[in-house]
């Protein structure tokens, strides 16, 4: 599926910021010829959750898209081209659901901006929404994988065993409303992560202004004690929660990606600060560009640990141009 001449340039969250994203292919040496962004010995391998959210989703997914399909790039599925699906798809008879993502106010509010920009141009929606089936749901490149939240093998073998690259239907997508099923599973760990509900009966107000009662964990941490440990989201966890010592069978239930495993990157998770890898073999690649934080990139050639000083970004100003 990728050409081992080429180097890559791995790009993570863009949320509808297209100005962004084109500030940073030109810092990549990307050019536009025939309106499509090209390099001559480089590719872009774009980590999901092009839409929502940001200014300008249609164009970010016309730019996104036209690479794509002059094979200047490759694309995952991010969680929000997952929910774009299911708000469109019938949940199947007997489910108790009208949709597969029902269509209650919380979701709408995250679908919102792109349903909105899209508004007038309903034809371009639904190509889109065909085409976010043609985007795998991770990519393993042998020395390197990419995936938008989790890398998690319980999962993704039976996936590759049933869909090869790792492409699904819409059977598999109605499957997904179906609690505890496997491809409900497989969406959440894949697309969202793993997480640990808050004790106590607990709940957290993010920034996002959404109530949870679960938070983000790490899936990397080789020996945590406490649940500040493991915690690994934007918003902390209050004092005498982070402090709180994990139960051996909370310890037992996390997933540890091994360090002796191949290079990893991943979106997903809203950091802030420097972009840095997270241990040698992972990386993330969300620094909230829509936030007005960075749009990430990370220039991968032949290298066998990720590389500190491979990390490109563009900062997004809230005192310039719109993102």
């Amino acid at each position: 599926m990728l050409d081992p001449a080429r180097g890559y340039d791995l790009i993570g969250d863009v949320h509808g910021c297209a100005q962004t994203l084109e500030r940073l292919l030109e810092v990549l040496g990307y050019r536009q010829h025939g309106g499509v962004w090209r390099h001559p010995r480089r590719q872009a391998l774009f980590l999901g959750d092009i839409i929502d959210r940001g200014p300008r989703i249609r164009e970010a997914l016309h730019i996104v898209h036209g690479m794509v399909e002059a094979g200047q790039a490759h694309c995952i599925m991010g969680n929000h081209e997952y929910n774009a699906i299911g708000w469109h798809t019938p949940a199947p008879v007997g489910s108790g659901q009208t949709w597969v993502r029902e269509h209650t106010p919380r979701h709408r509010r995250l679908l919102g901006a792109t349903l909105d920009q899209f508004e007038q141009h309903p034809a371009d929606w639904q190509a889109f929404l065909g085409w976010f089936y043609e985007l795998p749901l991770f990519i393993d490149a042998g020395r390197f994988r990419l995936v938008h939240a989790c890398w998690d093998e319980q999962f993704i073998i039976p996936l590759s065993q049933r869909f090869g690259g790792g492409c699904v239907d819409e059977t598999f997508i109605q499957e997904s409303c179906v609690p505890g099923s496997f491809a409900c599973k497989t969406f959440d760990r894949l697309l969202r992560g793993t997480d640990m509900r808050l004790p106590g009966g607990l709940t957290l107000t993010g920034g996002d202004g959404l109530t949870r009662a679960f938070f983000r964990t790490k899936f990397w941490e080789e020996n945590p004690q406490t649940y500040g440990d493991v915690v690994f989201q934007p918003d902390a966890l209050p004092e005498e929660v982070a402090s709180q010592r994990l139960t051996p069978a909370q310890k037992q239930a996390l997933l540890c990606y091994g360090a002796d495993q191949p290079l990893l990157f991943v979106g997903h998770y809203w950091r802030d600060g420097p972009p840095a890898p997270l241990r040698p073999n992972l990386a993330c690649l969300d620094y909230s560009a829509v936030l007005y934080g960075k749009l990430v990139a990370y220039r991968l050639d032949d290298e066998t640990a990720i590389d500190p000083r491979k990390f490109v970004w563009v900062d997004v100003e809230r005192s310039g141009a719109a993102p």
